[in-house]
Order: structure tokens, then sequence, then C-alpha cells
């Protein structure tokens, strides 16, 4: 499907106004501290964008970020103003044509910014061990609505583990379907394209990620697409598609549940932008100075990650209390059951 996904980015989208779904925009509204980054960007850049969420995690200065799939190069360009001048942000795409964009802008933001720490590559991301990347050299990895459009995503998965760090980060926005996605659907250019096509089915996902080594998944926020094209819509039938943000950690120690040993957090207020509480996940939203209780996992994503040092920690892994409560394996994503499906008996 290389070709058909060239084409399409290449080719036939000539800006964001092009798209037939809202899969390929963002999940979220910008937040205030972002703006003034996306204001510094060329209008060219943004108005070829076609990511489906917001890239940008928090505690990025002096770090070293790996963007896949980046396009035209609008989150490379905002990550560069967050790594700041010690930082460095690379840039991978296989598009031709989106790579010479954003390289053609490369000084202009250079110049905009008073540092040029950007490069691009020219590569697939199913193949990064081929690229002239040294294993264990990034401190974070981001995607932006391109995992989807890769034939071999366990190839991906297993490349980004190999390029992190011990507790990096694989931070990215994706597509994600309710259930396998059926080959007339897979294999429909135009779907594929607007990365519907080859979104993988929520369960599968989860599986890839824990077989490539990351072994607890956290999703931070998610939102049900809609297909605003009536002929595309009748072709996917009752499949549903979801635009979600998840954050892979490299951490050897995970355990595969969530495992409760009487442990908590106290989040003292001092990542930038984040002053009143630090969102880990959907489900860890954690306010400055309040004792928070968390799990093993949740422990070590803490405290052996660029984190640490924001935090107390209380308590250790001396005692085991069981299955932290609250823990399951229904579908993480927000979804209204009475609007699609009728009263059934098992």
């Amino acid at each position: 499907m290389h070709e058909v996904v060239q084409d399409y980015y290449g080719n036939q989208l000539q800006s964001s106004d092009d798209l037939k779904t809202t899969a390929c925009c963002d999940a979220s509204a910008v937040p205030e501290w972002l703006k003034p980054l996306l204001a510094k960007i060329h209008p060219e850049i943004l108005s070829r964008y076609y990511g489906c969420g917001l890239v940008c995690p928090p505690l990025l200065s002096g770090c070293r970020v790996l963007d896949l799939g980046c396009g035209t190069g609008r989150d490379v360009y905002a990550l560069a103003q967050l790594v700041g001048p010690e930082g460095e942000v690379v840039g991978v795409d296989m598009t031709e044509e989106q790579l010479a964009v954003a390289q053609n802008h490369r000084e202009w933001h250079a110049q905009a910014f008073g540092y040029d720490n950007v490069r691009f590559i020219k590569g697939y991301i199913e193949k990064l061990d081929e690229l002239d990347l040294e294993p264990g050299s990034f401190d974070v990895i981001v995607s932006n609505c391109v995992v989807n459009l890769s034939p071999d995503k366990a190839a991906v998965l297993s490349g980004v583990y190999r390029l992190l760090k011990p507790g990096g980060e694989f931070y990215f926005s994706d597509v994600y379907s309710d259930r396998r996605v059926p080959d007339e659907v897979r294999t429909d250019a135009v779907l594929y394209g607007e990365c519907l096509g080859g979104a993988l089915y929520w369960n599968d996902f989860l599986r890839l990620a824990q077989a490539a080594g990351f072994i607890d998944p956290r999703l931070l926020e998610d939102r049900r697409l809609e297909i605003t094209d009536n002929n595309l819509a009748h072709r996917t039938g009752n499949l549903q598609f979801f635009s979600a943000t998840y954050r892979l950690f490299k951490l050897e120690d995970l355990e595969s549940a969530c495992e409760d040993y009487g442990q908590a957090v106290i989040y003292r207020g001092s990542i930038p932008n984040c002053e009143h509480r630090f969102v880990l996940d959907k489900h860890h939203v954690i306010e400055t100075g309040r004792v928070f209780p968390v799990c093993g996992n949740t422990w070590r994503m803490l405290r052996d990650t660029r984190f640490s040092e924001h935090f107390q920690y209380i308590g250790d892994f001396s005692r085991h209390f069981g299955v932290f409560e609250g823990c399951g394996s229904n579908i993480p994503f927000d979804i209204d059951v009475s609007a699609t499906q009728s009263e059934a008996c098992c």
C-alpha cells in the first residue's frame, strides 16, 4: 500500500480541505500554551497538515525526538520549539513531495526560532533499522495518524522500541476500529488514504504493542470519528472508528496487569504548562499537592522516566495487595452504546 499512500498524500491531497472524513484532523482543541508555537510555523506547512491529534507531550526541553511520518513538518517545527536549542527533532517520511515542502521552509523556521535543530530523512517507518539512527538514542518518539497507514505495524512498534532510550516514550495519535476491518474496506484506496482502511482493531493494537515490549499501553484521549462523505460511510458499514492518543513507555519491569503495592505519588506542580495537574493518561489526572494512589506500573512510569523529579513517592514494592481496583479489559474508548445497539440477550 506504499504506492497508494504516496500518491494520495503526494498528489491527490493539496490541503486539509481535500479530506473526506474527520480522521485526519485534530482530536482536541489546541491548548493555549501551544498556540504561540503554531503561530511561528509557515502557513504552507499548516495548510498541508493531516494529523489526527496533538503529539506534543510535556517536558521536552533538551530531548531528542523522532517524528514518524512527519509529512510537511508541522509537528517537527512545533516540537523543535519545545525541545529548544539543546534538543533535536528528526522527521522521517516516505513521500518526497511532502518532505520537499518541509525542507524548503527549514531556513525560514531557523530564523524564526533563532536556532536550527531539525533534520528530515526519507525512509519507511517499517524499516527504521535501515536508517542512520542509533538504537537507544531517542528520549521521545511521536507519530500523528501514520501508523495506520503502515502495512507492517508490528515492525513499526519493534523499530520504535529499539530506538528509544530506557525510560523513553512513544507518544502518538492514530485511528482505531471497534472490530477487525474487512478486506473490502482495507483494500479501498480512498478509505486507506483517509486513515480508515488501515485502522487497527483496538485489541489487536494492544497485543502488538505488548509483543514489541510495551507492556502497559496508556490511553490519553479519544473521540469517535465522523465519516462526512456519504459514499464512504456506506462502504464502511457498521464499522466504528476512533481517533486516539496513546503513550507507550520503554520500561522493562512493567507488569501485564495493574498490581497494587499500596503506593502513592504527590505531584509537585513543577512541569511547565502543567502547574495544577499532570495528566498521565485518561484515568490518571494527578492534582498538584494531592496524595494520589497508583499501581506499580504507574509508579514506574513516573519514577523511571523523565518525569521522576517532579513527584514525591510514597511506598515501595515490598508488599502486594492484588490487582489494582478499577482495572478492566473492555473497549477503552468512549462510546454511546444505546445509539448503536439495540437490546439483546445472551
